[in-house]
């Protein structure tokens, strides 16, 4: 039996126009969308009455905007849910390896509701989908990965979800590769590594080990690089090489990748080009303490270019509050991208792909036939909403509000129409 309904007086970005001054600004409008089966299947003017006796939920004029997407997270290390603690400076990585080495078999009891409580608060930011990586190491074997997943599973009326099997301790340092194996063969959907010259000190070997890993499970990959420098760009390389050989174009994913920040605006263009030829995408989490990723250059090269917040509230870091926009907003004002067009098509990075309007100022979203996961905020337009962080009053995931509830816009003194 099909679902249905009106989504009435909900407002959508509806293109660009130059004021008096001399600036663009957004322009809205208020619009009907007729949901079916949690899909869009007609957008018609707020201007126009309409004839229908299908059930009607009014958005009271707030902003739809695509939900969100969160890239890079870890749900079995945080420490959401419980008392609250801060976390010991670490030295260099392998201090903090060690300390997490000793902490997570004590913690593993609780990782489901760890995991859920963070869950929740990705969800209260906007996020419906959750790409997260989870410990699999001689230490806590898959105990992590049997809490995240019952926490994501009940959740799954909420969002959509990927695990990474991540080798945080080293692939070969532990001897992973039989638990990596496992974690595939037990619900873990994509492969992970983590820095195989910097911890695994065998820079071809644990490439090598985690690809054979990935071929044989039919997985995609996802894995951490926070080698800087020319060992990192050269590491890039060849996981591009890799790739390549493997025939594994568009399932490779990279993230942190601070090497691509380290060297020249030459190299970094020349090494986009490849990575969007092989379609290999490149996470980022936003660090204001060290170079990154340069995104302006990946992105006009076609590489895809993703957002998350990384591990939040835990054992690495006390900060963050895994609000997708809020890491958006960093990302801006790191760029200094401060008119309307830069502001609205940022969403690209925390909604995977998606921008309430093209470059041209044409509705690129939603169209008919999207599906119906929207957040709802209480702002002018996309711009206004992705500068200020404004308040997320309801998300719908699939045709369904699953978090507020949609009353009475707050919509502020910079209205556009």
């Amino acid at each position: 039996m099909m679902n249905a309904f009106w989504l009435t007086n909900v407002r959508l970005d509806s293109g660009f126009e130059k004021g008096p001054d001399g600036v663009d600004h957004t322009l809205t409008e208020l619009s009907h969308l007729l949901i079916e089966d949690g899909r869009i299947t007609r957008i018609e003017s707020a201007d126009q009455p309409l004839n229908t006796t299908l059930p009607m939920q009014d958005a009271h004029g707030l902003l739809a905007l695509p939900s969100f997407v969160e890239k890079h997270n870890h749900l079995d290390k945080t420490y959401a849910g419980a008392a609250w603690k801060s976390c010991l400076p670490p030295k260099k990585l392998i201090d903090r390896l060690q300390f997490e080495e000793q902490e997570m078999p004590l913690i593993s009891g609780t990782t489901k509701q760890r995991a859920q409580a963070m869950l929740s608060w990705l969800l209260a930011g906007g996020a419906t989908h959750v790409r997260t990586h989870v410990n699999i190491d001689p230490f806590i074997g898959l105990k992590n990965l049997e809490g995240v997943r019952e926490a994501l599973e009940s959740y799954s009326d909420k969002m959509t979800y990927e695990i990474v099997a991540f080798p945080q301790q080293g692939l070969l340092r532990t001897k992973a590769s039989d638990l990596m194996r496992q974690a595939m063969r037990e619900g873990a959907t994509h492969v992970g590594g983590l820095d195989p010259a910097g911890i695994d000190n065998e820079l071809e070997g644990s490439l090598r080990e985690m690809m054979d890993i990935a071929v044989e499970a039919n997985a995609d990959v996802d894995i951490h690089l926070h080698d800087p420098g020319t060992l990192g760009f050269y590491t890039i390389k060849r996981i591009l090489d890799l790739t390549e050989e493997a025939g594994w174009q568009d399932r490779m994913a990279i993230s942190h990748a601070f090497a691509l920040g380290d060297v020249s605006p030459e190299e970094s263009t020349e090494m986009a080009d490849r990575l969007a030829q092989n379609g290999v995408q490149i996470m980022t989490t936003v660090p204001i303490n060290r170079p990154m990723p340069p995104v302006p250059i990946l992105h006009e090269k076609g590489v895809r270019v993703a957002l998350g917040y990384d591990g939040f509230y835990d054992s690495w870091s006390p900060y963050g509050t895994g609000d997708m926009l809020e890491k958006l907003n960093r990302l801006v004002e790191r760029y200094r991208w401060v008119d309307e067009r830069s502001l609205v098509q940022s969403l690209f990075f925390i909604t995977g792909g998606k921008t309430t309007l093209d470059k041209e100022g044409k509705r690129a979203w939603p169209m008919v036939g999207d599906e119906a996961s929207i957040v709802f905020a209480e702002a002018s337009c996309s711009a206004e909403a992705v500068a200020r962080r404004s308040r997320r009053a309801a998300v719908m995931f699939k045709g369904k509000i699953v978090l507020g509830e949609l009353k009475n816009a707050a919509i502020g003194a910079g209205e556009h129409r």
